[in-house]
């Protein structure tokens, strides 16, 4: 009999999940919000990989989301570039521009660096504010819709489809990339990233790659998001949505793959929940956050996983 480990079953269950949920929605607006809670995940499963499993804090990965978003927009809209080839090109500027300022940013540690990072953030949604004749500024642009090899994605069903097999595949490749040598090579460098040097680990060299990584994966899914709502404002870029992707990580637990998933679940359905709380919804959403630290302060999954294997033994 093969015996799957928790990593698996739970891959597995998620992919259930996914399947089974086009016969339960019952709407568009409900596939909206599924929609929107895996493109989150996704991104949030990349920003994990930096902050919960290298130790490496980032308050600016919203602007590679935003970045990644009108480069694709621009490309298609005003150069009238193929929606796959303009999603590349987007995420190969956004690797060139985290590469650049990787290895001068990755060098502070602490408040440093989130400061470091938050105003790279801000640097790029002013940039993408200002440069009015090419992102249409303030007032946003229009996206149009993304087409691969003559079919295009258009309706909830056919990007509910694109944003679970991203999710999936995402999930799949951060399970084993955590399982492998250089997996473990960043989890010792969250550690203690002078015995990751004493074992061999090229500290540096691993830190520009994970966070090259993870500004990779929020162009990409920044990509998929423009063409999903053809329409997009320099906001996605925000200080905001930032620490909204960071809060996903925190909430659902770092260091944990599903607890970035769970993060995202929790976070996009929260303001939709409480949304008929009248003007308190805001307050409420704030409540819900402090309980869930002050009860579950490792994150949801980590803390749940622990309890439960408590009571098991």
């Amino acid at each position: 009999m093969i015996q799957l480990s928790p990593s698996h079953r739970g891959f597995c269950l998620l992919a259930a999940i996914l399947l089974c949920l086009p016969w339960v929605l019952p709407n568009s607006f409900y596939y909206d919000v599924a929609i929107r809670i895996a493109i989150n995940a996704v991104v949030a499963i990349g920003l994990n990989l930096l902050i919960g499993y290298t130790g490496q804090i980032s308050l600016g990965h919203a602007g590679f989301f935003g970045l990644g978003a009108y480069a694709s927009a621009i490309l298609t809209s005003r150069y009238g570039w193929p929606s796959i080839l303009a999603l590349v090109a987007a995420a190969a500027l956004v690797a060139m521009v985290a590469f650049l300022m990787a290895r001068p940013v990755l060098r502070l540690k602490g408040h440093y660096l989130a400061m470091a990072t938050l105003g790279l953030g801000m640097i790029i949604m002013i940039v993408l504010t200002n440069e009015a004749a090419f992102t249409g500024g303030p007032d946003g642009m229009a996206v149009p819709a993304f087409t691969w090899l003559g079919w295009e994605i258009s309706g909830e069903r056919d990007w509910y489809a694109v944003s679970a097999i991203a999710l999936l595949f995402m999930v799949w490749t951060a399970l084993n990339l955590i399982h492998a040598p250089a997996g473990r090579a960043l989890q010792a460098i969250h550690g203690s990233e002078f015995a990751a040097t004493a074992v061999g680990v090229d500290v540096t060299a691993m830190k520009i790659r994970v966070f090259v990584l993870s500004a990779v994966v929020a162009s990409v899914m920044g990509s998929f998001s423009a063409h999903y709502m053809g329409f997009i404002t320099p906001g996605i870029a925000g200080f905001l949505h930032s620490i909204e992707l960071v809060t996903m990580v925190v909430l659902g637990g770092m260091a944990s793959v599903f607890g970035a998933v769970i993060g995202a679940v929790v976070l996009t359905l929260l303001p939709q929940l409480l949304s008929a709380l009248d003007g308190w919804e805001t307050v409420a959403f704030g409540a819900v956050l402090m309980l869930c630290m002050i009860f579950l302060p490792k994150g949801v999954v980590p803390t749940l996983r622990a309890r439960l294997r408590r009571s098991a033994s």
